[in-house]
């Protein structure tokens, strides 16, 4: 498929989407759509505009919109750890979520779509089951370097506790931006896990 022509606002025409692009580009273009008007906007059909392809190519791929809904969900679980530094696997504290600040601000809509789902599954409880088991995939991965990093482990508390303070500070920057707030929150975090290392008679140096 070639460009689509200009808009009538002016703005720079959306590249349509060739057929080989397939699932990843219609996952992306679903978390937009949820992101910027809620899950009650997620529809083939805005998606299919979103992608720039045709109503057909969403449903070929998925086959459902709860479908669309799961495999979106873990697309931008799996963008976030893989961008967010959760777990370097250096078992160093200097390295722990690294670039949590300029994730938010390079894609603040995968951000988005995952609170998007999170309010929906209060008043969908169908939702709940699919963001539970991925979300055990951000504590697991938290849990597994807090490991790597403390003498004696961490148990589930101490990783639930860590994850929140990154989480909240992800939904707090989504809101009222402020990145250097993130970045100087998670240094006092990791202040925090030095201390931790330092109780379990760990030797934190320079680049723990």
């Amino acid at each position: 498929m070639t460009e689509s022509a200009e808009t009538p606002d002016g703005r720079e025409p959306r590249r349509r989407m060739n057929y080989g692009e397939g699932r990843e580009a219609l996952l992306n273009a679903a978390v937009r759509v949820v992101a910027q008007g809620g899950l009650r906007k997620l529809t083939y059909r805005a998606v299919a505009q979103e992608a720039g392809t045709t109503h057909g190519l969403v449903v070929h791929h998925f086959g459902s919109r709860d479908a669309l809904i799961e495999e979106a969900l873990a697309h931008a679980i799996r963008t976030s750890l893989n961008t967010s530094a959760l777990e370097p696997g250096t078992g160093k504290v200097a390295d722990f979520s690294v670039g949590v600040s300029d994730m938010v601000t390079a894609d603040p809509d995968i951000q988005a779509f995952q609170y998007e789902l999170l309010l929906e599954s209060r008043r969908r409880p169908e939702l709940l089951p699919h963001l539970r088991a991925l979300y055990d995939e951000y504590f697991d991965a938290s849990g597994r370097e807090l490991a790597r990093m403390l003498p004696d482990g961490a148990g589930r508390p101490l990783t639930r506790l860590v994850f929140a303070a990154l989480d909240g500070l992800v939904l707090h920057q989504l809101v009222f931006g402020e990145p250097e707030t993130t970045d100087a929150a998670i240094e006092e975090l990791r202040t925090l896990l030095r201390l931790l290392v330092a109780a379990g008679h760990g030797t934190p140096g320079d680049d723990v």
